[in-house]
């Protein structure tokens, strides 16, 4: 079937709650990077796409019934094409928090040395690329990635058709959500996990050097 949400929103705007969400919602997989962890075979796939050759979107993806969060949104160009009825969920969040949250994570984490483990070196390798890439250069440079993110955002907006653009921050809950996608809100509060501080432990980061 393939999905039915493509995130083009970046890492740190809640997308970890969005695909909680639109898991309980959907009833399938929401493709996250946390997918890339648990199928190290993506990670090469992720990889070809960074250097430019792209995969077979809809066998690559056909048992998610979303994807968002990077590497997916690094391509949510390509992935709005290749499903056209999808709507495309922009999170955003104001750029002064999504900069202070993503340099204290995931920006922290790719400017790390590779692992021993060539798993998660590859993984990381893909990360950086992809960073570097599709997003900026200098992703560790607070201006450059601020003005990155506003152009992505804007990007986004000035490309898909307003009635596909589903625009979403942290915060909004199911409401906007379940209205685009004419599914019931539930009865249930809307999921809200992988805070900063949650990742750093979960990482790693704060562990003694």
């Amino acid at each position: 079937m393939g999905p039915q949400v493509v995130g083009a929103g970046l890492g740190r705007t809640g997308t970890h709650s969005l695909k909680l969400a639109l898991e309980q919602l959907l009833g399938g997989t929401c493709y996250h990077m946390f997918e890339v962890f648990m199928h190290p075979d993506d990670i090469p796939v992720w990889q070809r796409a960074v250097d430019g050759e792209m995969p077979d979107w809809a066998a690559f993806l056909a048992d998610y019934t979303a994807a968002i969060d990077w590497p997916a949104a690094a391509f949510w160009r390509e992935l709005a094409d290749a499903f056209p009825d999808a709507a495309v969920l922009l999170s955003v969040r104001d750029v002064d928090s999504w900069w202070t949250s993503a340099c204290n994570t995931i920006f922290e984490i790719s400017q790390a040395e590779l692992p021993p483990d060539p798993v998660g070196a590859s993984q990381l390798r893909m990360a950086q690329a992809m960073l570097r890439t599709r997003f900026t250069p200098d992703f560790a440079d607070e201006a450059k990635a601020k003005a990155a993110y506003l152009a992505h955002t804007d990007e986004v907006r000035a490309t898909i058709a307003a009635d596909r653009l589903l625009e979403w921050r942290p915060g909004d809950g199911w409401d906007s959500i379940c209205a685009a996608l004419e599914l019931p809100v539930p009865n249930a509060p809307f999921p809200h996990v992988n805070t900063t501080a949650e990742f750093r432990a979960m990482t790693g980061l704060d562990a003694p050097a």
